[in-house]
């Protein structure tokens, strides 16, 4: 069977073939047995333990493959998806195949610890079919950790926040070879790991949404003439690089063999982590090498060691997180802000303020029709939208400290930071600042994870998040070296250790970096501001608002009367006719909402709930009338559709 399952491994799995073909040293033959049982399929024995039936291993594999393709196409149907189903333990590869056959349009990630596992498996069992199906991936080996990349094959590219919040995605459905898993408990609980953070991100996002959606609608609509006025991200790109770069070390692609400047510069990115600590003293050095970029919140530590940086991003829209820049006097520092922030944030004396992408329906809807910005990716930290934008500056080399995501030493932030202060400021006998700690560690469900220095660090699931939001981005971008400058913080696929030395060791660049971002802001002012862009800029400005706010008052008329049709059918019987009238005149109104270029402004605030609540009403199998069952969920629908329309139109109309 080898060299047929190997036929088609040549061409839809050349990698996997090398692999297996040259490590299958993983477990010793004396561990696994195979035996004929009476069905006349092979079995496996791994330690004395049955993988698969010892009597019908097909069919044992058949039965685990219906149950749950009908488990896991049930939890789909309200949403539609096609999430992957993952396979935690290959072994013979029953089940993995009955499930490719009963589920052909579900992705399926098989996640095998051992090698010469599925090298066996592939000798003594044709599975042609298996790999034959374009929509089967294979996690083997190592820490288990490109279970992360293989979700993100199947996902859609959702790069804003709105996409996220569309309640259209449901988690992945995880079968477990109990034999395998129990005997490697620990790899693949490192796995089921991986798994769980990838699902909370939808998770965090709905309960996000639902507790400050108001609120960045809120902002948006103040800071609306912002995009009109200000200019984006998308100008500045290519402002670490002019031209081609040589590969190499850190230090030899930031300077050439005899001593001068290569055609690019490295990028230092200041995140607001403990070990932000331990390179305090050397920003100064630093800065004269790299372009620095800092978050709000260590913006001010900064400042404290006596640098400015070059640019300085703020990206939540609450209160209390524009506090940071409390008392940040920085004028030669350039503020890169998404539209939805405290409005205050876009007055502070900055030099200069540059927009990034809006991430929410309403303020990229106005973007799109005056002036595109340039998106940052969102991963629900503002590190993570600090280093997108570092890359999109050209960035070949981006030297982090205050990455840590975790809490080495029991420290949550680095000394000195706003969370600090306040905790001190608010301290009391009876309410100590080390109550605070406790909570702040307590809270996020911690966990001790693998340490960028060796050993384990405590993190917690929200930070974990942020990692794997890391890990894959830096995957999508293999050409950008990223350092970590700080020791001791969770260990991060693709973020390398470095030693301050290395950095300290590449060429003063300050004064070209100053010529440089001098030439780049001069030429932005000056394209920007030219008289007859701005007035053009104006009037289609002008008209994005006005087809904006006619298109929700549509949406708002159209579903209030959806509502008053469903309420009116509610109140009495109806004849099958006119049952049928009712449908085709609700069909028409969901038609309309559905073609209107302001839907997804409208729908942002619709709770994702709601969608979930329609479908299984009206899907009703119970002893109850499926009519009007479904009538119930079509007035809480298009009222809620109507509040959310109403609610963004007079923010609007405040403006």
């Amino acid at each position: 069977m080898w060299e047929t399952n190997c036929e088609i491994l040549r061409t839809q799995y050349p990698d996997l073939l090398e692999e297996i073909s040259r490590n299958t040293d993983d477990l010793s033959p004396e561990d696994m047995r195979i035996e004929t049982t009476a069905s006349g399929e092979p079995t496996l024995a791994i330690r004395g333990l049955y993988v698969h039936s010892p009597r019908d291993p097909a069919r044992e594999g058949r039965r685990l493959a219906e149950s749950v393709a009908e488990s896991a196409n049930a939890g789909d149907s309200a949403s539609g998806s096609h999430s992957p189903i993952i396979i935690l333990g290959f072994g013979l590869g029953y089940t993995a195949q009955a499930v490719s056959e009963l589920a052909p349009d579900r992705p399926v990630i098989i996640v095998e610890k051992y090698r010469s596992l599925l090298r066996r498996a592939l000798e003594l069992r044709d599975l042609r079919k298996l790999l034959a199906r374009n929509r089967t991936v294979f996690v083997l080996g190592t820490s288990g950790e490109g279970i992360s990349q293989a979700l993100s094959l199947f996902e859609k590219n959702a790069e804003t926040t709105a996409d996220n919040f569309s309640g259209g995605k449901s988690s992945p459905f995880v079968m477990r070879n109990r034999t395998l898993t129990g005997l490697d408990e620990e790899w693949y609980g490192a796995v089921e790991s991986r798994i769980r953070t990838w699902n909370m991100r939808d998770n965090v996002n709905t309960a996000t949404l639902a507790r400050f959606g108001k609120r960045w609608v809120r902002n948006l609509s103040r800071n609306m003439s912002a995009i009109r006025d200000l200019p984006g991200i998308s100008r500045l790109g290519g402002l670490a690089t002019s031209g081609s770069t040589t590969s190499g070390s850190a230090a030899a692609r930031s300077s050439t063999g005899d001593g001068s400047a290569a055609e690019y510069i490295p990028v230092f990115l200041a995140a607001a982590g403990p070990g932000l600590d331990r390179i305090g003293p050397l920003l100064e050095e630093i800065s004269r090498r790299c372009i620095v970029v800092a978050v709000d919140t260590s913006l001010r530590f900064l400042l404290k060691h006596g640098v400015d940086p070059d640019f300085a991003l703020v990206v939540d829209p609450q209160f209390w997180n524009s506090r940071h820049l409390d008392r940040c006097d920085c004028p030669r520092t350039r503020l890169i802000a998404e539209s939805a922030v405290y409005p205050p944030v876009l007055r502070r004396p900055f030099k200069g303020v540059y927009l990034c992408g809006s991430l929410f329906p309403l303020g990229n809807f106005i973007e799109q029709r005056v002036d595109p910005k340039g998106l940052l990716g969102a991963g629900g930290s503002v590190a993570t939208s600090a280093w997108d934008f570092a890359r999109s500056l050209g960035a070949q080399d981006i030297w982090i400290a205050g990455l840590d995501l975790a809490f080495p030493g029991l420290k949550t932030h680095f000394r000195g930071a706003l969370f600090e202060d306040r905790s001190l400021a608010e301290s009391s006998r009876r309410n100590p600042a080390e109550t605070w700690l406790v909570r702040a560690l307590r809270d996020g469900l911690p966990f001790r994870a693998p340490a960028s220095s060796g050993g384990q660090v405590l993190t917690d699931r929200r930070l974990s998040l942020y990692a794997a939001w890391f890990e894959n981005r830096f995957r999508q971008f293999p050409n950008v070296r990223n350092y970590n400058l700080s020791g001791g913080g969770l260990a991060i696929a693709g973020l390398e250790t470095a030693e301050t030395e290395s950095l300290l060791a590449l060429p003063d660049r300050r004064e070209e970096i100053n010529r440089r971002l001098a030439a780049a802001f001069s030429r932005i002012e000056t394209d920007f501001f030219e008289p007859e862009e701005t007035r053009q800029r104006a009037q289609r400005y002008e008209n994005a608002v006005s087809v904006l706010l006619r298109g929700l008052d549509r949406i708002k008329s159209a579903a209030e009367k959806g509502a008053g049709i469903a309420e009116q059918a509610l109140k009495r019987n109806r004849a099958p006719a006119e049952k049928n009238s009712i449908l085709t005149a609700l069909d028409e109104i969901t038609l309309l909402i559905a073609e209107s270029e302001v839907k997804e402004v409208a729908g942002f605030l619709f709770p994702p709930s709601g969608v979930a609540e329609m479908t299984q009403s009206g899907g009703s199998s119970g002893s109850g009338d499926p009519f009007q069952a479904f009538l119930k969920s079509s007035i809480s629908l298009y009222r809620s559709l109507a509040e959310a329309a109403e609610f963004n139109s007079n923010e609007l109309r405040r403006i």
